[in-house]
């Protein structure tokens, strides 16, 4: 199964589906290409050093739909099956989430619908202000909106009493990695069935 990853930051959970793949454990998938809209993001240097195919496509002077037009291109000419969104800091248009409706993962460092919208280290400084005792992840397909598609996996974290910023962003990164490892291999398996706005893992 080809796989191509969408990404504007520095991919640590990028090296986590690497690392899958390359020890065997995620087998029959390949990562195709990693692209970004960010010229000095650091997930294109981590595909590199792994010799995957990494491609900046700037999104200057392009409407969104004009930009994701061009993505779509390179993910048609590549057979792409499933797309992963690892930290992509841009909307996708209406066009292109109906175009690869429930073929996009994206993973958010919430237990949604908690703090949608929010963006990394945001997100768990909320976290901290709120006193939650629980936080976590979710890996979902995308719609149109900011964070609102159909779950398919959550993983929860719990939040010590001396937790920081950076240590609570480092538990919910691990646990991201084990449901992003997760999803690609049900969506890989076909047991993943959505319905609405409800993802079903069949048996």
């Amino acid at each position: 199964m080809k796989i191509a990853v969408l990404g504007s930051t520095r991919g640590t959970d990028l090296q986590a589906v690497i690392d899958a793949i390359e020890s065997g454990k995620l087998k029959d998938v390949e990562i195709s290409f990693v692209l970004s809209n960010k010229e000095e993001a650091y997930t294109l240097e981590r595909a590199k050093k792994h010799n995957l195919k990494a491609i900046f496509l700037d999104p200057k002077d392009k409407e969104r739909e004009e930009y994701d037009k061009e993505v779509d291109k390179l993910l048609e000419e590549h057979n792409i099956e499933l797309v992963l969104l690892i930290g992509y800091m841009k909307l996708m248009s209406s066009w292109f989430v109906q175009k690869w409706l429930n073929k996009v993962m994206n993973i958010h460092p919430s237990l949604l619908p908690k703090y949608a919208g929010g963006m990394d280290k945001n997100v768990h400084e909320e976290v901290l202000k709120n006193k939650d005792k629980v936080t976590g992840c979710s890996l979902i397909f995308i719609d149109e909106g900011a964070d609102t598609g159909p779950i398919i996996l959550q993983k929860e974290v719990n939040v010590d009493e001396q937790e920081t910023v950076d240590s609570l962003k480092e538990k919910v990164q691990k646990a991201e990695q084990e449901i992003i490892i997760k999803g690609i291999k049900l969506f890989r398996d076909k047991k993943l069935k959505v319905e609405g706005k409800k993802v079903n893992i069949l048996k």
